[in-house]
């Protein structure tokens, strides 16, 4: 199989890498993140780039490229440790859009191309412990429109979007895969609460609540769009985390090769460079499986649902390991607020838990494992 990548694709890379490199330094961060983590201005110098487009079809002025584009993109914004909400703004939101009516794609996906609309998934619910089908929040209809009645959590720059898209029940049981719709919502609906908040990250989320809020149907058939659309936004993060890691521990060697300790520099000891090693081992083995996680989002559902799942786990162990051994090689420094190498960290572990921490994406997989190897057959 050929891993090289295009020349469009290493173009795209390049772009991305000089205007990290160039417009978003450390410092810049560390300023967003004591301002309390706002980052829509941000996300407006990313659609610039076109990369708010990402996702969009041509027709609806987007770029309309695929997974791999995505992948690429994500693994530089990482590197650059980049606060901005471009997985699910770009790439989540267009695919749950994609099952909207004509009209609804009309209005919404050329203002998310062009990075004039922020639109975000509002799907997490505190009894639902990352299951997409456990769903409480419920639908009404009232006439010819819906209403919705709930509450959401962790909603990822919720204090910042112009919509959001909420899964809500129409009909079935709870926790039913079956009776799940999927609605978007604007900002200013009568109804809808909106409380932000900073994360550990430096980034920002918000809690919503709904109460007969109006809304507009995409689909009532939500399920299979929701868990296509967040096997996606895992693919997006699994690259992002490559991207961090890879950055952690070229920062880690770094430090090794100018710290001296008795005399001589940190890089000269091997017990420490054997354990740079296993560290560099973690991140390729991250690196493979954000690969493969990228790569299987054009499967059928359950051959795709249960590769993103592997992808997770893998991403989610590599990055305690990374992080933790990288803290620990660095010494007291690691762990300061003024380190550019502790953020990187925050991040990783905020990412551990997106989407699914590793405990239940290993749930998950085992779920999905029917082969026996012959043992029982």
């Amino acid at each position: 199989m050929d891993f090289d990548f295009t020349d469009d694709q290493n173009a795209l890379r390049e772009a991305v890498a000089r205007w990290v490199d160039k417009g978003f330094s450390f410092e810049r961060r560390h300023a967003l993140a004591k301002a309390g983590g706002a980052a829509r201005a941000v996300y407006t110098e990313l659609a610039e780039l076109g990369l708010t487009g990402l996702a969009v079809p041509e027709s609806m002025g987007g770029m309309g490229f695929g997974p791999v584009e995505a992948m690429v993109v994500m693994e530089e914004l990482g590197r650059g440790l980049v606060n901005a909400p471009l997985v699910h703004g770009a790439l989540v939101a267009p695919a749950l859009l994609a099952a909207a009516p004509e009209a609804l794609q009309a209005d919404w996906l050329p203002r998310i191309a062009d990075g004039s609309a922020l639109v975000v998934l509002a799907h997490q619910e505190r009894a639902a412990r990352y299951q997409l089908r456990r769903v409480d929040t419920r639908a009404t209809r009232q006439g010819e429109a819906w209403v919705l009645s709930g509450a959401k959590s962790v909603v990822p720059a919720g204090d910042e979007a112009d919509a959001f898209i909420v899964p809500a029940r129409l009909g079935g049981a709870a926790a039913d895969e079956s009776g799940i719709g999927l609605f978007l919502v604007e900002r200013d609906a009568g109804g809808l609460a909106v409380r932000g908040y900073p994360t550990q990250d430096g980034a920002r989320a918000a809690e919503l609540t709904l109460a007969s809020t109006p809304a507009a149907l995409i689909t009532d058939d939500g399920f299979g769009v929701l868990s296509r659309a967040v096997d996606i936004g895992i693919a997006a993060v699994c690259a992002e985390g490559v991207g961090l890691m890879e950055r952690l521990t070229a920062l880690t060697v770094e430090y090794m090769n100018t710290r001296k300790q008795f005399g001589v520099t940190l890089a000269s000891f091997q017990a420490l460079r054997h354990r740079i090693a296993d560290v560099k081992m973690q991140l390729e083995l991250a690196r493979s499986m954000s690969y493969f996680a990228s790569l299987k989002l054009g499967e059928p559902d359950a051959a795709r649902r249960r590769a993103i799942s592997q992808a997770k786990v893998q991403i989610g162990q590599s990055a305690r390991y990374i992080g933790q051994q990288c803290v620990q090689l660095h010494g007291g420094i690691g762990v300061t607020d003024e380190y550019v190498g502790s953020h990187y960290f925050k991040r990783l572990t905020m990412l551990e838990m997106q989407y699914g921490d590793t405990l239940h994406h290993l749930g998950e997989v085992s779920s999905r494992m029917q082969d026996s190897a012959g043992v029982f057959a």
